[in-house]
């Protein structure tokens, strides 16, 4: 019975210290969010700031307005959501027909997701754009993104124009890409 009892407290012990560990691991990849006030993440409201880590240990930062003038593509996925893995190419080739008018970023909802199916599914589809990395899931939170995909077309000037749940065609896209782009000139 005391053999029994001193297993149970040591597992109760590991388990303590493996939670207490996990509560106090480095931040490093956390997401820095900043939104303006009454930010509401549909079209005709600023969008929120956020900087993530890349799948490519690269941060990236995405601001409100942005310097070069093109219109931002911000799309939310995770590996094994099906209609993600349906628009992949169409996002691939987005990014190589527009990349000179709209940058491109996948947001991959890390912590809804594995990290490593994730870099299989980039790998897989051959995504070229950056992919940034949700880990503990602020971004995703901030922009209520509970559907995937879930996508945002923002203005230069860092309104949202268009949210879309779900997947469009590569023709819809294209429209309201050449829509957003004409009246961002």
């Amino acid at each position: 019975m005391r053999k029994i009892a001193a297993l149970f407290t040591i597992a109760f012990l590991c388990a303590g210290l493996g939670l207490f560990q996990y509560f106090q691991q480095d931040a490093s990849g956390a997401a820095e969010v900043s939104s303006p006030s009454g930010f509401k993440p549909k079209a005709g409201f600023e969008a929120a700031a956020f900087s993530l880590t890349g799948m490519d240990e690269k941060p990236y930062k995405l601001e409100q307005g942005n310097e070069d003038g093109k219109l931002m593509f911000v799309n939310f996925w995770a590996s094994w959501c099906g209609p993600c893995e349906m628009e992949a190419a169409d996002l691939q080739k987005l990014h190589e027909n527009y990349g000179d008018v709209m940058t491109l970023y996948g947001v991959n909802s890390t912590n809804y997701d594995k990290e490593r199916s994730a870099r299989a599914f980039v790998e897989e589809h051959g995504l070229t754009f950056p992919i940034l990395m949700d880990r503990e899931g602020a971004v995703t939170k901030l922009y209520k993104v509970n559907t995937f995909p879930t996508s945002f077309l923002i203005d230069s000037n860092g309104v949202i124009r268009e949210r879309i749940n779900g997947v469009i065609t590569y023709a819809e896209w294209e429209r309201l890409i050449q829509k957003w782009t004409k009246s961002d000139a």
